[in-house]
């Protein structure tokens, strides 16, 4: 099977540009499962049901999210509502929305997609590496497993994707919204790379007008940020799993213009 994962999608520009690409990457490259991240989906920050449901509607199967995944309010209940859209699994599970992890059933098989959030830099939740193995014990050992790791530093997401090495299909890391050019089969199998990258404008500083973030940067002072314009991006990989061992045996890396 052929799973596409995309990289962090920024604003309304993000999203009418993965909608324009998205039918003809996953009919080229023969697509099963599409999982995007959309916690920068909405207008300025956050996702709201209007940014998830445009995902949806463009032929995303999995949403994932991650430290501003609860900066809207109105997703709350939408959290709740829809399975397909997934927060990290190390937030506290008595008092938030949603859950870290959707069961995808492909007919054949079913595809677990699960959330994790680093701690490095980051808010200050569970650990990630002893939340995930809680959560093995309940899956059985024929479900091919995918991991978004949202987290900050670099380290952090090798050591979770050695950690999970042979224990999973299949790991990527989204937040930084800069593509890393370190996609690779790990030793027992696992596809794995640092950060996907960004889907939204390319003369930009993480989707936003740069001459916003450096005002910031040379005056210490909160600025409001504006999302920049222009010409687009969509960062993503496709891992291909074996169906039967659940391993990768192919990663490609795409940046579509």
């Amino acid at each position: 099977m052929n799973v596409l994962a995309i990289g962090d999608v920024v604003a309304q520009v993000g999203l009418d540009f993965l909608r324009e690409k998205l039918p003809k990457i996953k009919k080229e490259y023969q697509i099963n499962l599409v999982i995007a991240n959309g916690e920068n989906s909405a207008e300025g920050n956050g996702i709201t049901p209007y940014s998830a449901n445009f995902l949806f509607d463009s032929g995303v199967d999995v949403v994932t999210t991650g430290n501003h995944a609860f900066s809207r309010k109105e997703i709350y209940e939408f959290f709740d509502e829809n399975e397909n859209i997934i927060r990290p699994l190390n937030y506290p599970d008595k008092t938030t929305p949603g859950k870290g992890y959707s069961v995808v059933d492909l007919l054949r098989y079913e595809v677990i997609v699960l959330n994790l959030m680093g701690t490095m830099y980051m808010d200050n939740l569970s650990c990630p590496f002893k939340t995930i193995d809680k959560i093995f014990s309940q899956f059985k050992e024929d479900h091919i497993i995918i991991v978004d790791f949202h987290a900050e530093a670099t380290s952090e997401k090798r050591a979770m994707g050695f950690y999970l090495d042979g224990k999973i299909s299949a790991i990527f890391g989204t937040h930084t919204h800069v593509a890393t050019a370190d996609e690779c089969i790990l030793k027992n199998g696992t596809g794995y790379i640092t950060d996907v990258g960004m889907t939204g404008p390319i003369d930009s500083v993480l989707g936003i007008k740069p001459n916003v973030i450096i005002e910031r940067l040379k005056t210490k002072l909160p600025v409001k940020f504006e999302t920049a314009g222009g010409r687009c991006k969509m960062e993503c990989v496709i891992f291909r799993i074996n169906e039967q061992n659940k391993k990768t045996e192919a990663i490609k890396r795409l940046t579509v213009i």
